[in-house]
This record gives C-alpha cells, structure tokens and sequence, in this order.
C-alpha cells in the first residue's frame, strides 16, 4: 500500500487549493505539483472544469491539490468566479472548503493580485502566499522584499517559478513543515462585502509601496511592443496578416505528409487487398475500415499545423491582444472583446468555445457568443474542406498566394462574418448596448516548447482516439447499412445503391436535390451528424462501394472531382460553413444554457442557413458554368 493509500485509511488527506487571478501561472504551478496525477471531472451540476491532483511531500506527507478557477474577486461577475468563491467559503454542497489555501500571484503585478488576496483572507483561513513569476520581475529589477510582505499580509510568503523545474521546491517545504488539523470554518461571505472596495484598494496600494520598490526598474518590454501591436491601424493589419498565413501555412505545410500518409494508407490498402480473398471481410476491411478511417487520417497534418499557430498564439500573450483589437468591430454587433478568445477557441473545437463563454460577465453576451461559436470553422470541418478544396481547386499560385489556400481562408472569413451578421440580429431583437471590456494583458513572453509538445501530442491523441473510437465505429456501421441486403438478380446499379443506406439516401435525396445533393453524399450527412470529420471517412466507404478497384483510400478526391459537378462541390462546402452537424456541441449549449430551447433555436437557424446558402451557391454556380 503506497503512502497516499495509507493516509487515506487512516484520516482525510489534507487539501490545497490554489486560487489567483487569470495568468499568474496558477495552473502551471498545480501541473508542476502534481505531475500526471491528475485527475478533471466537473463540479456538480455545472460544466465547468474541476482539476485535482495529488503528490507525496519529502517527508512523506500524502497532499491533494485542487486548482480553482482564475477570479480578480469573491464578488463573483462570472461563472468561474463564483465556484471559486463558494468553494473556498465552503457553500458547494458535499464538498468541504479546503485546509489551506495558496494565493498565487503574478510578482510583476501585485497592485491587481492583491485585492483577491486580502478578500480571502478575511475568511480567516489558513493562507499561503505563492510569489510566482519571480525571475521576470528580477530581470525587470522590481524589488520585492518578501519578508516585509510576509509581515504586512499576516501570512507566509514564499517565491516561485512555476514554469521552471524545481520551481515549486520552497511552496512544498512549507507545506511539508505546516500542521493540518482541519476544521477551520470560514467565515461568512459578508465578511467581504463589509469593507468598502476603494478601502481595499487603498490597503493594497499601502503594503505595495512598504515591500515593492520599482526604482530599478527597466520598464516593460510588453509595453514597447504592444505600442505596435496595439496601433489602432498596424494593429489590425498584423492580426489580418497573421491569421492569412496561418491559413496559408495549413495547406503548404502540411503538403509533404499529407502525401506521406495516403500513399501508406493506399499501399496498406493494396496489400491486405491482395492477401484477402474476396467476400464479406475482405470488403469490411479494405471498403469500410481503410478507405473509411484512411480517408479522415490522412488529415492529421493540417490540424496539427493549425494548433501550433494558435497554441503558439495563446503561449506568448498575443491572444489577448487580439481581443482588445477586435473589440470595436465586435461591440458593433453588440458583442464585447472578451467573445474572442471563447470564438478562437471554436476553430478548435466548438465545444471549448462554448464553455469558454462562461468567462463573460454580461448574460446577454454570453448568451450571443454561446450561440454563435458553433459558426466558426472548427478543425473537425477542416478534413472536409481539404478534401473538396484538393478535389476541385487547381493547385497554382495567385500572385504570392496559393490558390486553395486562398479559397480555405475565405470559407473561415465566412463563417466569421456570418457569425457576427447574427450577432448583431440577437443584438436588435434582445437590445442592450456594449460593455466596455476589462481584460489584463500578460507579459510577452517566449513560447514553452515543452508546452507546445504536450499541446500538439494532445490534439493528435485526442483525434487518433476519435478516428480508432466514433470514427471507426461508425465507419463499420455505415459498411454494415451500405452493403446489406445487397443486390437483386439483374441489378444495374452498385450493390450500395440497394442497401440499407442507399435507400436512405435516396429518400433525403429528395430534400438535398435543389442544393446539388446526390443520394451518396446524403449517406455521407448522416453518420456526419456525430461529428463532422466522419463525413470524409463516410465517403470514403460509399465510394470504395460503389467503384471497382481496391485502391480508393488513396483516390477518394480523383473520385469525387469524377462524379460530381463543380457547383455541387461548392455548394457542400458552403453547406458545412453552418450546418450545426455535432450533436456533442448541441448537447453542451443545453448543458451550458441550463435549456434545451437554445440548443434547438441553434439547430434551426444553422441548418436554416446553410440549406439557404447551399441553394444559393448552387445556383449561382450552375448558372455561371459550374454544372
């Protein structure tokens, strides 16, 4: 039995909880304490994020550690601030409130940390004081005497350097040498709102200028540079020009390995085509499995480019930034800056995006963010737009710029534009005026490669997980609709044609024909409707079922770009810019709404817009030449 099993038999373990504001690198600081022993559920009743771990002291001493939410205050504005704040006052029903709370704050700037500081310690808990950031502040030669601030918060105060190793090394003495005898009722809440927010501030001004002198310091480096990024004309000319190329970069990047994988997944292909003998399994495996699952992995390499621009982004403190850029452009739609980071969050996934809205203080806003993020183009639909891009967009330069990426760039403006077209409706209809946007910006600093590492290892397992899990599962279940009950004597048509699918199919065939829809491609939509990325793989086994030949992972686009018209293609596209096509995303706007009434006014007004757009595009296409 190991010590924390041990501590656990024999009484609680004791509980840290790490508590500060937005950036101070509170949760590199939990990540540095607990390692991989971690573990993230949900508090109960809400959506949003509980992360606790674990780790063994030197000497022995079995401690948990929960990382709370970021919070400027206990007088909760949003969401995540009033988890923090109930769990520390001890109000979530089942859960203690902990032995010992860590205030961990930004060393560079203690005249904003320090008011969440002294709000809690009126609760009269034991409370630590986590110095982080240190060597920035030393290099900037801001001078912090930390015995001084010890003496005037009352508490102990010790320095660390989160993202360093062995930077956490004086927090875990002290908590190694603290007693933990638990019981410590917190005080009641109005123990805070009983002092007066200007006498705070003016405390914290006072212990500021007794421990900190700034006599020596160098000035922020921040500064000088967001006096460029920042330029209300540079400004947003860098951030247009930086999302192009990122754009451009998914394509031209991710050439090479993209032709790595389809080459190895049709020679994969091939072989096991060779070796099987023809009938049921042979077509499971080389029709459904390869051509199906091939076909979606092939796309690894564009999503993964995609995520190092933006977790590069997020890592030096340029994300903030771009929501101070875009805050006038937003707040004509009635939206604050604070939506930008929940709506770059949804080119990820829409999911995150969603509840990242939670951070937005006005419910109006969180609202019209929550029911807009699914709008931007998230990777999931990047697969699709690659494939038809690849299939029907000559592959030649217009000037400087790649053609396909070029066309990859306008379906993202897309989207976005249309995400702020309804912004502005909800904005009429709801009323209400802007909000000014209160946002702190953290210090430019280089991008952690190790962060950067675990970031992009994460997003490929999270996708290899989708494509060996729902991908898979759903690719042979396809096969099993697509090839049964097979043919009748004298067929014309490919068995496929005749299945289960096919039938299905052809009845939505019905619905889709005025937008340019085959009754391969409605197939395609169904198994989609679980995440959009399964439309490649379901196309890929519609097609290997209904051609000859075994090679068709590796021809998927030749076949499409055979079999359908240019004004289809286009209109699919235009189709997957808003079609709500992720039941995981309706289902996390109930859950993150509290009703199920949004997520349906979701699925309407998107399938709404993309079946318009879809017709429209078709159309204009038609007419222009494009059947």
């Amino acid at each position: 039995m190991g010590v924390m099993e041990q501590q656990v038999a024999t009484k609680r373990v004791p509980l840290i909880a790490l508590l500060g504001n937005p950036n101070c690198g509170k949760t590199a600081l939990f990540n540095r304490l607990t390692g991989s022993r971690q573990k993230v559920a949900n508090y109960a009743g809400v959506t949003i994020e509980r992360k606790e771990g674990h780790f063994t002291s030197p000497k022995g001493r079995a401690l948990r550690v929960l990382d709370l939410p970021g919070a400027y205050s206990l007088t909760a504005q949003t969401p995540d601030e009033a988890i923090t704040r109930d769990v520390v006052a001890g109000l979530r029903a089942g859960e203690t409130s902990p032995d010992v709370v860590v205030c961990v704050v930004n060393a560079t700037n203690l005249r904003l940390n320090l008011r969440l500081v002294l709000e809690i310690q009126r609760l009269g808990l034991p409370m630590v004081l986590a110095l982080n950031m240190v060597d920035v502040a030393k290099k900037r030669g801001i001078e912090i005497d930390t015995a001084r601030l010890s003496q005037e918060l009352g508490m102990p105060v010790v320095e660390t350097v989160a993202i360093q190793a062995g930077g956490e090394r004086a927090l875990v003495e002290l908590l190694d040498s603290m007693d933990f005898n638990g019981g410590v009722k917190p005080q009641p809440l109005a123990a805070i709102d009983a002092v007066p927010v200007e006498e705070t501030q003016r405390e914290v001004r006072r212990i500021v200028e007794a421990s900190t002198s700034h006599a020596h310091d160098k000035g922020n480096l921040s500064e000088k540079i967001d006096n460029v990024v920042l330029h209300p004309t540079i400004g947003p000319v860098l951030l247009a020009a930086l999302m192009f190329i990122i754009f451009q970069a998914v394509f031209s990047w991710a050439e090479a390995p993209m032709d790595f994988i389809e080459s190895s997944v049709g020679a994969i292909g091939e072989f096991v085509g060779s070796v099987l003998a023809e009938g049921p399994l042979h077509s499971l495996i080389v029709d459904g499995i390869i051509a199906g699952v091939g076909g979606v992995l092939v796309f690894l390499p564009q999503i993964l480019i995609l995520f190092f621009f933006i977790l590069i982004l997020e890592d030096i403190g340029y994300l903030p930034r771009a929501a101070f850029l875009l805050d006038r452009m937003m707040g004509g739609v009635g939206l604050s800056g604070r939506a930008f980071i929940p709506l770059l969050s949804s080119f990820a996934c829409a999911i995150p995006g969603v509840m990242a809205a939670r951070t937005i203080q006005n419910p109006r806003d969180r609202l019209v963010t929550i029911m807009i993020a699914p709008l931007m183009t998230c990777s999931a639909r990047l697969p699709v737009y690659a494939l038809i891009i690849a299939a029907f967009i000559p592959e030649r330069e217009v000037g400087i710029f790649n053609l396909q990426g070029l066309v990859l760039f306008a379906l993202y403006v897309m989207g976005i534009v249309s995400a702020m077209g309804v912004a502005w409706y909800m904005k009429r209809r709801s009323g209400g005026g802007q909000h000014p946007l209160m946002m702190e910006l953290p210090a430019y600093h280089w991008p952690h490669l190790r962060s950067l590492v675990m970031g992009l290892w994460e997003r490929a397992v999270i996708f290899l997980m989708r494509v060996g899990t729902l991908i898979l599962t759903l690719t042979i279940l396809l096969w099993f609709l697509s090839s049964f009950p097979g043919a009748p004597e004298g067929a014309t048509q490919p068995p496929i044609y005749y299945s289960v699918a096919g039938m299905l199919g052809r009845a939505l065939e019905v619905i889709f024909a005025p937008i340019g829809f085959g009754w391969q491609i409605c197939i395609a939509l169904v198994p989609g409707m679980a995440a959009r990325e399964v439309a490649v793989g379901a196309l890929g086994t519609v097609y290997a079922l209904s051609e000859s030949g075994d090679d068709v992972a590796g021809t998927l686009g030749p076949l499409i770009a055979g079999s359908w018209s240019m004004a289809t293609a286009l209109s699919l596209l235009a189709w997957y810019v808003y079609a709500p096509q992720c039941l995981a995303t309706l289902s996390t706007v109930r859950r993150e709404t509290g009703s199920a009434k949004y997520a349906w006014i979701m699925a309407g007004y998107m399938f709404g817009l993309a079946y318009v757009a879809s017709f429209i595009t078709y159309r204009v296409a038609l007419a222009l030449g494009g059947g």
